[in-house]
């Protein structure tokens, strides 16, 4: 959004709010930890009465990294176990949990990691990256949630939940600027429409200018910016007699750079970026750039019929995708004498696209009484898909003309039947249990290659269609046992699954089917308050095991995508939650995890590059190509190690607070391929930042100096292993220092 338009968006949020009273928020006592509610059962529940093992995201946190105009891959290693990256730039971002998650860049790719935003599945990896603004709280609930949560959940859920409209009126405003004038604008306001009406208006905009510049075309500040906006309106209707009823409808426009790969940035033998690598430079002769455009609407219905409660969820998303990068990296002539940043194999230069997408998901959920001794719930759920996939190639030295549209056309439909129960025993010990009936069907067709000059099929296998289906019962039992009013041990199994995948056919790889894929996992842990609710400690370990994993080899020499499965993967750790207040005026944060993962299977073989240091055992086949065997690799983009950590403190001055806030993050080293080699390695990163800001007026006005990557770590997040050393490093967070200012009305 340009600045002028910012400036009339704050007019107008500053006009509506300065009519309205002040809208309070609930303080704790001094040096004293608020009670943390989670909905992990789908109540709203103690985070310590709850046999899963979650992690808060709030406040704090999530102030210090909107103010960096950051998109979702700001969540990366902010709870234990929680990793997430993306080769598409702001648009697509992929989720793991305890090393379990999915690389593949496919627009129909599914994830194990299921993100529910408002109580609807987002399905699309395109839907999960719209923006967390106007939260109360963002859940990360680790570990298989089949039971009762809708989608895809084997290795977990992230729950994000909007702050809900109040008859209070009230609001608050949030402006800064930064390096690369990296501008936000974050709003909310309560408007009650009197009687039994009330609605929120909620808003997010966030800009930054272009700032890396083209050496092959002399251009500066080419690349590297964005707009990213977006809009929710809810409108809650409550007449009493226990009936409400809740409309959200929201929007996100974003137009920006795509993921930057650049060509033989890796030292050879070595995960490093070569010398004299300039973050700020590029060399490229083709096109860069995503746009995307998302509307959604839903409708949470209830009634509280005496003993038991029902509950409606109705939700509907759509979403418009292209994006296009200049995937090789460089320019030049194919296998011409290198004209580029070294040699340029074979020129490529794609696009991916989603047209008429749409997702509608409806649940019905009936729950017992929350305050009997035996409590239960039982639902239905219901889930319709269908979009259209485009994988478009061009000639980057023909002008950049089209030279392939391969479009595929896929439909999801699944249905499911739940339930669980939750029984006190006795008063210290309460027992639950879960179970999930889904039928999950897939369709997909490719048309034949939509090319414009009427020319053949470049893949043999476009014009082909298949189709899956598969049923699956998964179910979950666990236990809390109170040891004292302020500590609880807690034990749970649960299974999950994700169903069938189908490949499209693309340029360089035929259609493929994975089966489906299950998990069993068990855990156990303790979770207690310490000192008068000074501080709040959580620890548990796990043990997964996946059958049937699925997995894609991206790349090697035939520059492919192929879908593929595993036997089986298996998975164990240990993660730590502390919050406390080391003083009454400082308080500490801190997070970490140790996860294990490996690929088990002793006659899976994947293709490599041709350029890169392999040290897994390899097979050269008829055909002159390298095959490497992956069992007992780790899983891609799987940190062994992973911390977070904040500190905050506050010092009052008259009439307000003076604070000091730092946070930091660091995940050990990652593989981003399935074989093990010495190039295509992230080294371990470790970032962090500052903010130091004034409050006055009982917390309502504030400001702020803040600093994002503040260390300017630069570092290879990415690769892509064609017959080259091409990556892409963390260009979407540079270093920034800024100015942020906030009001509550």
């Amino acid at each position: 959004m340009a600045n002028r338009e910012i400036v009339v968006v704050v007019l107008g949020l500053t006009a509506v709010a300065a009519a309205m009273a002040q809208e309070e928020q609930p303080a704790a006592a001094a040096g004293q930890l608020q009670t943390v509610t989670v909905s992990a059962e789908r109540r709203a529940e103690n985070v310590k009465n709850v046999p899963v093992s979650a992690t808060i995201i709030a406040d704090d946190t999530l102030g210090a990294l909107n103010s960096g105009g950051l998109d979702m891959q700001m969540l990366a290693g902010r709870a234990p176990s929680l990793q997430v990256e993306s080769s598409f730039g702001r648009g697509f971002p992929r989720f793991y949990l305890r090393g379990y998650g999915n690389v593949d860049f496919h627009q129909n790719a599914s994830q194990p990691v299921s993100l529910i935003y408002d109580d609807v599945v987002q399905e699309s990896a395109v839907l999960k990256g719209f923006p967390a603004f106007d939260l109360e709280q963002i859940e990360v609930l680790r570990g298989p949630q089949g039971s009762l949560f809708g989608r895809n959940t084997p290795a977990g859920v992230v729950k994000f939940d909007s702050v809900r409209p109040s008859q209070t009126p009230g609001g608050y405003l949030t402006l800064s600027d930064a390096t690369h004038n990296t501008a936000g604008l974050e709003g909310a306001v309560n408007l009650p429409l009197g009687g039994d009406w009330a609605a929120r208006v909620s808003l997010l905009s966030q800009h930054r200018d272009d700032w890396i510049g083209n050496a092959h075309t002399g251009q500066s500040d080419q690349y590297g910016g964005y707009n990213d906006t977006a809009a929710r309106l809810q409108v809650l209707y409550q007449p009493g007699g226990g009936f409400s009823a809740l409309v959200n409808l929201h929007q996100r426009s974003m137009n920006g750079s795509a993921s930057l790969f650049r060509a033989n940035i890796i030292q050879k033998g070595s995960d490093a970026l070569v010398p004299g690598f300039d973050v700020g430079s590029v060399l490229t002769d083709g096109q860069n750039g995503q746009h995307l455009n998302n509307y959604g609407g839903n409708l949470r219905l209830t009634w509280h019929l005496g003993d038991v409660t029902l509950h409606s969820v109705t939700g509907y998303e759509t979403v418009r995708v292209y994006s296009r990068g200049d995937v090789d990296g460089g320019y030049g002539a194919v296998y011409a004498p290198p004209s580029g940043p070294g040699l340029i194999p074979f020129v490529v230069e794609s696009a991916d696209g989603t047209k008429g997408h749409h997702q509608l998901s409806q649940e019905l959920r009936l729950e017992s009484d929350v305050a009997q001794a035996f409590k239960w719930q039982a639902g239905l759920f219901y889930f319709d898909e269908k979009y259209q996939i485009d994988s478009y190639s061009y000639d980057t030295l023909g002008g950049g003309a089209l030279t392939s549209d391969i479009r595929s056309h896929q439909k999801n439909a699944a249905y499911a039947v739940f339930g669980s129960i939750n029984y006190d025993i006795s008063p210290r010990f309460n027992l639950r249990s879960g179970l999930r009936y889904t039928r999950d069907n897939k369709d997909l067709n490719t048309e034949p290659n939509n090319k414009p000059d009427g020319g053949s099929d470049i893949d043999a296998s476009a014009g082909l269609a298949t189709s899956t289906g598969v049923s699956k019962v998964n179910w979950d039992v666990s236990g809390v046992y109170k040891l004292n009013q302020a500590a609880n041990v807690y034990g749970r199994v649960a299974t999950g699954f994700r169903g069938a995948t189908i490949q499209p056919a693309a340029s360089f790889n035929p259609m493929s089917v994975a089966r489906p894929e299950t998990i069993t996992s068990y855990e156990a842990g303790f979770k207690t308050d310490l000192l008068d609710r000074r501080a709040r400690l959580s620890f548990g370990v796990y043990r997964y095991t996946v059958k049937d994993l699925q997995l894609t080899a991206v790349g090697g020499t035939s520059n492919s995508a192929i879908l593929l499965n595993a036997d089986r993967s298996a998975g164990r750790g240990a993660e730590l939650d502390l919050d406390a207040y080391l003083t009454e005026n400082l308080l500490w944060n801190f997070g970490g995890s140790y996860n294990y993962t490996r690929i088990r299977d002793a006659g899976l073989t994947v293709g490599a590059c041709a350029a890169c240091t392999l040290l897994n055992p390899t097979i050269v086949t008829g055909a002159g190509s390298t095959l490497v065997r992956i069992d007992g690799n780790p899983l891609p983009q799987a940190p062994r190690w992973n911390a977070n950590t904040s500190l905050k403190y506050s010092h009052a001055v008259g009439n307000g607070e003076w604070y000091v806030y730092t946070d930091w993050v660091y995940r050990s080293a990652v593989n981003f391929t399935l074989y093990r080699s010495a190039e295509f390695v992230g080294k371990p990163l470790l970032t962090g930042g500052l903010r130091l800001g004034y409050k006055w007026d009982n917390d309502r006005s504030e400001v702020a100096l803040f600093g994002r990557n503040i260390t300017n770590r630069v570092q290879l997040v990415g690769g892509i292993d064609f017959n080259n050393l091409t990556g892409f490093v963390n260009d979407n967070n540079p270093r920034i220092f800024g100015i942020q200012a906030s009001r509550r009305f």
